[in-house]
């Protein structure tokens, strides 16, 4: 399986979850515009830089010049992050790790975050910001967990129903229609959650130290 490693133009990421996900097999880095100035800040290499690159710094582009692949892609369509995506999807990457989706901007965050719900049929996506880890999941499924460990979950229409086992405050095939009700802070009871999922898509996110910690990835 081929995985990849995708840098957007929101807050950089620490330098040292790079050598992480390159053991984990995320071994292509690709960079979303700006989000090559904050590679240039970290001193890392990407292999594809991509976007219509109307954010990339000039001292940036030159630095990468002859070092990494630049693709213009003008189309105003789509984000940078879209097109990066499509890129991955092309070129038949099945995993991605987004970073630098959520900064200061609240605009692009939102943006972003419905990218990751678009996007999550054709690409098995994660997202890594600061402290949190966010996945994508549907079906029926297993987390293996921390006892007292933080599981936040989100759906976002009356037609998904949610079913849990293993956590403090359990679902019974209900819904969680975004900004009407959320399982926020719900908590792990045992070292494996299962969860149901009908009728759609939900986010969990959990804080990406401690799933890294205990080889929860």
């Amino acid at each position: 399986m081929k995985k990849c490693v995708i840098i957007a133009n929101g807050k950089a990421p620490k330098k040292t979850i790079f050598p992480f996900l390159k053991q984990k097999g995320y071994s292509t880095l690709i960079c979303a515009d700006g989000g090559a100035n904050s590679a240039k800040r970290l001193n890392i290499i990407p292999d594809y830089i991509i976007g219509d690159l109307d954010s990339i710094q000039p001292g940036t582009m030159s630095f990468y010049e002859g070092k990494t692949i630049i693709k213009r892609v003008k189309s105003q369509d789509d984000t940078d992050v879209e097109k990066c995506l499509k890129f991955a999807i092309k070129h038949h990457f099945s995993e991605c790790v987004l970073t630098g989706v959520i900064g200061d901007r609240l605009d692009h965050s939102f943006s972003n975050l419905g990218i990751v719900l678009r996007f999550s049929s054709l690409i098995s996506l994660k997202v890594i910001s600061e402290r949190s880890f966010l996945t994508v999941h549907k079906g029926e499924f297993c987390l293996r967990t921390v006892p007292g460990e933080t599981i936040s979950i989100y759906a976002f229409d009356k037609k998904t129903k949610i079913s849990s086992k293993g956590l403090k405050y359990e679902l019974l095939n209900e819904t969680l229609p975004y900004g009407l009700r959320e399982s926020t802070s719900n908590e792990a009871t045992c070292d494996e959650v299962r969860l149901k999922v009908k009728g759609g898509l939900i986010f969990i996110i959990r804080n990406f130290n401690l799933v890294k910690a205990h080889d929860l990835f």
